[in-house]
């Protein structure tokens, strides 16, 4: 395979890369001026020609989402989507770390096309050093004039805000974002109204994450040709790649989505390999709301259409969680069932109760104590929630059970294997004293 060259993270390991300085000097804001000497039309025409499909988890094109805009509108509002709670995911993090001007051209860019006077960023906030040098980066842009009025002498101003969460997994869903923006519960909103009609404050809201944004500058500088030839046509240009587990060499990496799993992990340019001659039991490649693989189906390319022929959710954050053949698979479902029933937000019954329930199940499972029929219990509860059968306010459901069925359907014998295993009557003690 022929040599990838960086474009996301061309610049991690320059010195003083975060700095307006560096970025310049290797090419930055050039392509918001190309931008700035276009319409906004031609600027959206551009986006959806060069199908740049939203890196937040969604693959939602970007420039069809900015096209839902009311024509009418009189103000419009941006919210770039820094809160990243997807474990294990940590690109858009790294872009933040180590170019913020890369994150802020795009910015500019997205608002001109959207013609929206107002952005704020929105970062977790266990992003201490991150929001540092991001306000750093705006104060910056700012100073030079590339931020407030008439940016880079046109008519268009741009004020951008750096806002910190509260570090809810829900306000990764753009609504409940929007909700915390406004200083209240981070809960996610019925639609509609979607939020291109009704959204922060009322007013029309564009919101996009920073990996889409950060596309921005270069489709504007080279072309969508140019970002259309990187990939497959379902799924153009550069996507950043996180690996974490027992891999030599755990990070976040940049490719084509012609990349696959097996070489996520194997490829000595990326994973390097499992450590200390472990073997592959798992992976959950897409953060870990997509579901499950098993060893058998790491061939599974990281884009926007594959997971789906493997029973996933989709691509997810392409953050690939990798689990060896030394770890137990009740003690993994209890882990994700854990985490869903503590962070879903308790507004839908079938979410609140649905998670809860299963992280009890899932508990009982991973204790020694549980019975065949707890996994078809877990599977009759996940099918209960979500909302593809639209029983939910948010998606957060449906991330919440597709790991827990991937893992049910794809590791069903190892787990009654486990459950058989048990010390004679200890499920059924633990009835009789519940009961």
């Amino acid at each position: 395979m022929a040599a990838f060259e960086p474009v996301l993270l061309r610049n991690r390991g320059v010195e003083q890369s975060t700095t307006l300085k560096v970025y310049e000097s290797r090419g930055g804001y050039q392509g918001v001026r190309k931008a700035l000497k276009q319409t906004p039309d031609e600027v959206v025409e551009e986006v959806k020609n060069a199908n740049l499909r939203g890196r937040g988890g969604a693959g939602f094109p970007a420039g069809v989402k900015w096209s839902f805009l009311p024509k009418d509108r009189t103000r419009t509002l941006l919210c770039v989507n820094a809160d990243e709670s997807e474990p294990p995911t940590f690109c858009n993090r790294i872009l933040m770390e180590t170019d913020p001007h890369q994150l802020i051209e795009g910015t500019i860019i997205a608002g001109f096309a959207t013609q929206s006077q107002t952005a704020y960023i929105y970062l977790r906030v266990e992003f201490h050093e991150q929001f540092h040098i991001v306000q750093k980066a705006v104060e910056e842009a700012y100073a030079a004039g590339y931020l407030g009025k008439k940016i880079f002498g046109s008519e268009y101003s741009l004020d951008i805000y750096v806002h910190r969460g509260a570090g809810a997994y829900v306000c990764g869903e753009e609504t409940g974002l929007i909700e915390s923006l406004e200083g209240k519960r981070g809960w996610p909103r019925i639609k509609p109204p979607f939020p291109a009609v009704e959204g922060l404050f009322g007013q029309p809201t564009v919101v996009n994450n920073v990996e889409t944004l950060s596309c921005l500058p270069h489709i504007l500088e080279r072309g969508a040709e140019w970002f259309t030839s990187i990939g497959p046509d379902h799924s153009a240009g550069p996507k950043l790649f996180c690996v974490s587990g027992p891999v030599k060499n755990p990070g976040c990496y940049e490719g084509p989505m012609t990349i696959s799993v097996r070489d996520l992990i194997e490829r000595n340019d990326l994973g390097g390999g499992m450590r200390d001659g472990k073997k592959v039991k798992c992976v959950l490649p897409g953060g870990v709301s997509m579901g499950a693989l098993s060893v058998d189906e790491l061939d599974m390319k990281l884009d926007f259409a594959d997971p789906r022929n493997y029973g996933l959710l989709g691509l997810g954050t392409a953050a690939a969680v990798v689990i060896d053949e030394s770890v137990d698979m009740r003690m993994v479902l209890q882990n994700l069932a854990r985490f869903y029933g503590t962070e879903s937000c308790g507004q839908c019954t079938q979410c609140r109760e649905g998670t809860s329930w299963m992280y009890k199940i899932a508990t009982r499972i991973a204790s020694g104590a549980g019975r065949i029929s707890d996994l078809d219990l877990l599977l009759e509860t996940a099918r209960n929630m979500g909302m593809m059968p639209g029983y939910s306010i948010c998606g957060l459901p449906d991330g919440a059970t597709y790991p827990i069925e991937t893992i049910i359907k794809k590791f069903r014998p190892e787990l009654e294997a486990s459950i058989n295993a048990q010390a004679p009557g200890k499920a059924e003690a633990l009835f009789t004293v519940l009961n």
